[in-house]
């Protein structure tokens, strides 16, 4: 068990806010920087006595050059490094920036809205905000899309396995890698195919969520070609969000995990292909905006950076 961990085993709840801030050149984001790190604590600790039944938390991950312009810990994590877009034949994983990456969850959507708030009133001095996403528990865990998301994530001790850092970079034990991408799909284009097809393009049934046997799964379907194997899992978190009126409705894709390698492996079959050129069909309704590396530091660390 990894105590000092931040929230990153925790399920995905009924409401969050996803925010990424980018430190202002012009303003030293040191002291600011030490103030948040403060509040993280002090949000879920009232979190645990105010709001037991609500699984309610707060995760910050951090960017790796904010990583190196606040002069954290050296070295620094094993697989931590600017992601670098992939790119395949048609589609490519972009890389946008961010500094600070804020996970804020609840089945009470206003203890949401108020951690954001209180984060929002110290971050506005020194960055801005440049992403907020609100998501949603879309029915029994479905995307959008209308497939149930997350069947293949790990439990139990596999979840803790695959999450969290452990004893492979014993300087970072208990942190994670913190991945992701913001997707926009085109939903007109994928009403537009019969649910025979759909559930070919992502892999399994879409009523029952059934996984479709190895000798009927097309090989380029996103459960083939998303999943690199029993051994290497994340952690994935995604949530629903968007604008119905203005048909841009998306999926926001978050990964925790014990190694980044593991993202990159997937996000390369996905992109590029496997084998090369055979790229994962979903990306032909699913346009990522955004694409970016964070690392999650304990609760023990987050002490440490606050002063």
């Amino acid at each position: 068990m990894f105590p000092n961990s931040q929230n990153v085993l925790d399920y995905p709840n009924n409401h969050c806010i996803f925010m990424v801030w980018n430190f202002r050149k012009e303003v030293s984001p040191n002291d600011g920087f030490k103030k948040v790190c403060k509040l993280i604590s002090n949000l879920n600790n009232s979190a645990n006595v105010r709001f037991p039944n609500a699984k309610a938390s707060v995760v910050i991950g951090i960017g790796y050059n904010a990583w190196r312009s606040l002069d954290l810990p050296k070295p620094l994590p094993k697989e931590f490094e600017e992601f670098a877009p992939i790119a395949g034949k048609k589609y490519t994983a972009v890389s946008t920036p961010g500094d600070l990456h804020f996970h804020i969850r609840s089945d009470v959507k206003s203890f949401c809205i108020d951690a954001a708030g209180a984060l929002s009133d110290l971050l506005l001095e020194f960055a801005d905000c440049i992403e907020e996403i609100h998501g949603f528990r879309y029915w029994d865990s479905r995307t959008i899309l209308g497939f149930v998301d997350g069947t293949e994530n790990p439990h139990d001790a596999e979840r803790e396995f695959f999450g969290i850092i452990g004893d492979e970079d014993p300087t970072y034990k208990g942190c994670s890698y913190l991945f992701v991408q913001k997707y926009i799909h085109d939903l007109k284009a994928w009403k537009g195919i019969p649910v025979s097809e759909q559930e070919k393009v992502i892999g399994r049934s879409k009523s029952d969520d059934i996984e479709m046997s190895d000798d009927v799964k097309p090989s380029n379907s996103h459960s083939k070609l998303a999943n690199v194997g029993d051994d290497l899992k994340i952690v994935r978190d995604n949530m629903p969000f968007g604008s119905v009126a203005a048909n841009e409705m998306g999926t926001y894709f978050i990964a925790y995990a014990s190694t980044f390698s593991t993202v990159k492996k997937m996000l390369t079959n996905m992109f590029v292909g496997s084998p090369e050129g055979n790229y994962d069909r979903i990306l032909d309704f699913s346009s990522p905006k955004t694409g970016t590396l964070f690392f999650v530091p304990t609760f023990d660390m987050l002490d440490e950076f606050g002063g």
